[in-house]
């Protein structure tokens, strides 16, 4: 072992040693030797993933397109169905097998998606609701959002080993800070003299929240939910390192052969299903304005489905100067 250089004022750093590493390899034990704690966790994940992934598999394509295409009608207008079929469509016929890996993508979003909206809405709820715990959160969501995600891969295939459980835990810790900022802040914007009327009528804190503030915050909390799922698959292709399956591990692969065809497949793979994701979740993230002052059942399918049981209803046209004479 060489001798600790002597201590000096012009470069301090170089006589110091803080042992940084040693504690690491501490904490890698510390994992490995109570990984069985971490056992019900894990299974709770893969049996999720697992079963969402079925799920989406065991639906034909063409089914699938249909019901998404379906969906984006409802939430985001006729344009929006279009623009959502074409890229489906165009997914299909990428490779034969980039629909599969596709539905294997989406589950494993999906799935941190679902445990991002768990999580962090209400930790959202009460850093709106609370400075303190605002001001103390704010610092773990900085970590979270600037840290590489190479730095926390490593502990985390320590804990859970490698796989799609992994996956998802990784795609958590960097996707979940926008959805607590945006709820926290739609909760803040929420105007005072609103929640004042609501109270001074004898609104309870729980009619409150859930009946004037939430309502009020939803197009704010939707543009986080929609950050959390764009961030949830950029975080694909990184997945993949650690075996995660999907377009990320596709494009993975590709990469270690120099396959550009392969490669070309898997990402356009993922763009195309990041653009069918983020025009979904921006038409349901419009306000009532946006959608003419109509509630979501009056348009896209379901509206029309109400209107040809109900029949044709005159419009709520404001009479004409002559018809008033």
């Amino acid at each position: 072992m060489a001798d600790t250089p002597a201590f000096s004022l012009l470069n301090p750093f170089a006589a110091i040693d803080l042992n940084i590493d040693g504690q690491a390899d501490g904490i890698k034990q510390w994992a490995i030797s109570n990984r069985a704690a971490i056992q019900p966790i894990k299974n709770f994940f893969d049996a999720m993933i697992t079963g969402i992934e079925n799920a989406l598999q065991a639906v034909p394509p063409g089914i699938m397109l249909v019901l998404v295409v379906l969906l984006a009608w409802q939430a985001a207008g006729r344009r929006v169905a279009i623009l959502v079929a074409a890229c489906l469509i165009a997914l299909g016929l990428l490779d034969p097998i980039a629909w599969p890996l596709a539905m294997t993508t989406l589950a494993i979003v999906m799935s941190a998606v679902i445990l991002c909206v768990v999580i962090g809405l209400p930790l959202g709820i009460i850093a709106g609701k609370s400075d303190r715990f605002e001001v103390a959160i704010r610092p773990v969501l900085d970590t979270m959002q600037t840290i590489p995600a190479f730095v926390y891969l490593v502990p985390v295939v320590m804990l859970v080993g490698i796989g799609n459980v992994s996956g998802v835990i990784v795609t958590i810790i960097f996707a979940l800070p926008p959805l607590v900022r945006l709820t926290s802040l739609g909760i803040r914007g929420v105007n005072p003299s609103v929640v004042e009327a609501a109270r001074a009528f004898g609104a309870t804190p729980n009619q409150i929240m859930f009946k004037v503030e939430l309502p009020l915050a939803t197009p704010t909390i939707l543009a986080g939910l929609n950050q959390t799922i764009m961030l949830s698959l950029s975080m694909v292709v990184i997945a993949s390192m650690i075996s995660v399956k999907g377009l990320g591990n596709e494009v993975l692969r590709a990469m270690g052969r120099l396959d550009a065809g392969k490669a070309i497949v898997g990402g356009l793979g993922i763009v195309l299903l990041a653009i069918v994701l983020d025009r979904i979740t921006q038409g349901l993230g419009r306000s009532a304005r946006e959608r003419g002052h109509r509630h979501w059942w009056q348009g896209g399918p379901v509206g029309l489905i109400l209107r040809l049981f109900k029949g044709p209803t005159k419009s709520p046209v404001q009479p004409t100067l002559e018809e008033t004479e």
